[in-house]
């Protein structure tokens, strides 16, 4: 009786042999998932919206700084400092806007001997002493970290048209300061625009401002997605800072419009 010559087969081979289906198995699926790998990895690049001052920048950089924030929220979980922080990096994100650090106006305060901007001559009095062309001073009016947070701000701009080289349509302190139909009272000790906003994640229109603001500053493979900045109170303050700064550049923009038209028409 013949029997069949037998091939010799290498050491690799015969471990395949044995293992299998099991083996190769594992090797599909790995391939799969190093195919995979390469898609989930890519992340898609969004720009954020850019916020722009509207000043003549062509001498420079316009300079602000922001007093430290008065807790009048009725609890005392806020760091007022940290959301001051917020408010700074907010204004450093505006094209055409330079903020001093926090530390650098504490300095100038105590060498003042003031404890708190309390009055718009005290605004003014650290503006000069800092030399910058505009002091937003403002209040925390509400904070509640848990789910769905709660954040209030109250921003006023004080502006110095001599040191900022711009004419102020100056107004009364008011949350309406933006309504071009409105009479002001024109004071050179009265801020040049106010906002006040109260952030409440439960609301709509806030969460679609979230995700607006989420556009370009997170990462889109996360699971939460844009939803992040309202897991996090920390990052709910980061939008909630940017957004009050958004509409004090807005009514500056607004107010700066008017002037123009107004001191068109007086013109012979």
């Amino acid at each position: 009786m013949t029997t069949a010559p037998t091939m010799l087969r290498s050491p690799v081979s015969r471990a395949i042999s044995r293992l299998g289906t099991p083996l190769l198995a594992s090797c599909c699926t790995l391939s799969v998932l190093v195919a995979c790998s390469g898609t989930q990895s890519e992340r898609v690049l969004t720009p954020p919206r850019v916020l722009v001052a509207p000043y003549d920048t062509t001498r420079g950089e316009t300079l602000w700084a922001v007093a430290p924030l008065r807790n009048e929220s009725g609890t005392t979980l806020i760091d007022g400092f940290e959301i001051t922080d917020k408010v700074i990096l907010a204004v450093e994100e505006v094209r055409g806007i330079r903020c001093l650090p926090l530390n650098r106006v504490i300095e100038t305060m105590r060498s003042l001997e003031m404890t708190a901007v309390r009055t718009p001559d005290d605004a003014h009095r650290l503006a000069s002493a800092l030399r910058v062309d505009g002091l937003i001073v403002g209040s925390i009016t509400a904070y509640d970290p848990y789910n769905p947070p709660r954040i209030g701000l109250a921003l006023a701009l004080y502006s110095d048209a001599a040191e900022s080289g711009t004419h102020l349509d100056t107004r009364t302190l008011s949350t309406q300061a933006t309504d071009a139909t409105r009479q002001h009272t024109r004071s050179p000790r009265s801020p040049s625009t106010v906002v006040s906003a109260m952030l409440d994640g439960a609301n709509h229109q806030v969460l679609m401002d979230v995700k607006t603001y989420a556009q370009g500053r997170h990462d889109d493979r996360s699971a939460l997605g844009w939803e992040i900045y309202l897991a996090s109170m920390d990052r709910y303050a980061q939008f909630a800072a940017h957004h009050v700064v958004d509409r004090l550049v807005q009514n500056e923009w607004l107010r700066l419009t008017n002037d123009a038209g107004r001191q068109a028409q007086a013109a012979p």
